[in-house]
């Protein structure tokens, strides 16, 4: 009688960014690189990370504003590499992928290597970079997840974007587009639209102008059918004054929890609101929600944000990453692991 033979699992000395204990705001952070044997279960892949992005959620979780965050850990959620250990048929792979607790609740991706399990990672497309594929996940997510739980928008559609140059407004407009609904979009200045797009979007200068008045003229008095509210209650009621009848309203983030909340103006519109947080999201279930977009990224319908050479750093210097993303910059940051 034959015996078969398991082959050991690859087992990798890994260099990792570590957070040992929360921090009081983003300067008191005092990450570290530590080595750190990784290897992976049977359901598991392992990654050489060749690129991690920085998201505003890694820094509120180093920061004390997620209780759930566990320490010390390794952050990170958005990743791209290639798989060096993993089930038959994986070896090679270019892959990417995120994750809602990649990061925050177990180690995650800035790293030079990561486990993660095999039906969570995403092919890449090879017209796209390293760096490019690591900064698709969390906002390419959050606006997809929220469309589709809102009903994706169809070609006689209107879609309000609130806070359109950010990067999830930057996605949930690419989206729109690529679904071929018209985007309209809202910012706190006067500025165009500074994103990729299947289709002109129009922006709103919140500053000189009434915004649910311009949406009614725009629209032909309808208004819009999803407002993608990307910054809360600032564009709250902006944006229930904004909506077609039965329009959904979409929230990602706020500042202030509490909003003033007329209840016969939201019955009698019919509308809909739907919350969205990623990071309730497992990743495998991130898996699949960037496995929708592939096709708009194979067709380029959907385009990758752009990667400023100034905002790829070592993870020696994860700190100054970290502050970037602190600082509000519009660029998105990048690790490079190796």
């Amino acid at each position: 009688m034959m015996t078969s033979v398991q082959t050991p699992h690859v087992a990798i000395q890994a260099r990792c960014v570590r957070l040992h204990g929360r921090a009081n705001d983003a300067a008191s952070l005092a990450p570290a690189v530590e080595q750190r044997t990784l290897s992976r279960a049977p359901n598991e892949v392992l990654i050489e990370v060749r690129a991690a992005a920085v998201n505003p959620s890694d820094v509120k979780a180093a920061t004390g504003l997620m209780p759930y965050a566990v320490f010390p850990r390794t952050p990170g959620r958005d990743y791209a590499g290639v798989v060096i250990d993993g089930p038959a048929g994986w070896i090679g792979r270019e892959v990417f992928g995120s994750s809602g607790d990649l990061g925050i609740r177990r180690d995650g991706t800035h790293a030079t290597h990561l486990a993660v399990e095999a039906d969570a990672v995403v092919e890449k497309p090879q017209s796209i970079s390293w760096d490019e594929a690591a900064g698709i996940g969390v906002p390419f997510v959050t606006a997809m997840e929220g469309l589709r739980r809102a009903g994706m928008p169809d070609r006689d559609e209107t879609v309000l974007v609130t806070g359109v140059n950010g990067k999830v407004g930057q996605a949930a407009a690419q989206i729109a587009s690529w679904r071929g609904a018209r985007v309209i979009g809202v910012a706190r200045k006067r500025e165009p639209y500074e994103g990729h797009a299947s289709s002109e979007v129009e922006v709103i200068d919140a500053s000189a102008t009434d915004v649910a008045t311009r949406v009614r003229e725009l629209t032909d008095g309808k208004g819009a059918d999803i407002v993608f509210n990307t910054v809360g209650d600032p564009y709250f009621e902006v944006a229930n004054k904004s909506l077609a009848l039965r329009g959904r309203q979409i929230l990602i983030a706020t500042i202030e929890r509490i909003v003033p909340f007329n209840i016969l103006e939201f019955y009698r519109g019919q509308h809909t609101y739907v919350g969205i947080d990623t990071l309730g999201l497992s990743s495998i279930a991130t898996g699949a929600v960037l496995r929708e977009l592939g096709p708009g990224f194979a067709s380029g319908h959907l385009k990758p944000f752009p990667i400023r050479p100034g905002a790829i750093h070592p993870l020696e210097d994860a700190k100054a990453a970290f502050l970037a993303v602190a600082g509000s910059s519009r660029d998105r940051v990048v690790l490079r692991p190796m």
